[in-house]
């Protein structure tokens, strides 16, 4: 299976992420019925956001725990869009992914799909010296997961899959600014806190190196 192809798009609205993620889905179908077969095309885009909460289509409102004029406050947005989970953040610092691949080229369903995005992102933190894990009865990644107290989630994951096809994906935390989780249960959480890299090793890390560990990672376990 040949690497991903990466489209690193920088700063990006949210908006606009969500539409170009629709356009190439709906490119990666077309291409998909066209042929009556599996897709081989594919697109990674990593992208920041500016302080944006958003939320699934199965989330629960009461998890959003501003509204209206606040947003304003604190310079953010909120949508509600078409992946599943609840409610979560996106801002500068945390690397977001979109994979836009079509499974059966892959050989892979949704639940394995997730599984292997959660095991590159446990071998980017790896590289790190920090082990992430799995917790029972949530997806995305994160550390000390089994303790009842300290469990803390440090990358998100909630996705779309049309025709075989994704969209959305992770959310890792960098250097991102934490308090901004303050006003959410993130993924519905509310006992549970959530950590960057930049707080688990004590020091900031650069956005383009980090992007690099998971462009390895992610095509070593795809």
């Amino acid at each position: 299976m040949a690497s991903f192809n990466y489209i690193d798009l920088g700063l990006k609205d949210y908006k606009e992420c969500w539409d170009y993620q629709e356009e190439l889905l709906n490119d990666v179908v077309s291409d998909k019925k066209e042929k009556k077969a599996p897709s081989e095309k594919n697109y990674f885009l990593l992208v920041e956001h500016p302080h944006v909460y958003t939320m699934g289509k199965s989330g629960n409102k009461s998890n959003m725990l501003i509204h209206g004029d606040f947003f304003k406050k604190i310079e953010a947005t909120f949508y509600q869009i078409n992946r599943g989970g609840d409610v979560t953040y996106h801002g500068p610092g945390q690397i977001v992914g979109y994979p836009i691949i079509d499974l059966e080229n892959y050989n892979i369903g949704v639940r394995g799909y997730i599984e292997k995005m959660e095991e590159a992102i446990i071998a980017t933190l790896a590289h790190y010296g920090l082990e992430g894990g799995r917790k029972e009865g949530a997806t995305g990644v994160w550390l000390d997961a089994a303790h009842k107290v300290r469990a803390r989630k440090i990358c998100a994951i909630g996705v779309r899959v049309s025709r075989y096809v994704t969209m959305h994906g992770f959310a890792l935390n960098v250097n991102t600014d934490l308090r901004y989780f303050n006003y959410i249960n993130p993924c519905g959480f509310v006992n549970y806190g959530v950590t960057t890299l930049q707080q688990e090793l004590k020091k900031g890390i650069g956005m383009d190196e980090v992007k690099s560990v998971l462009k390895t990672k992610f095509d070593g376990v795809f």
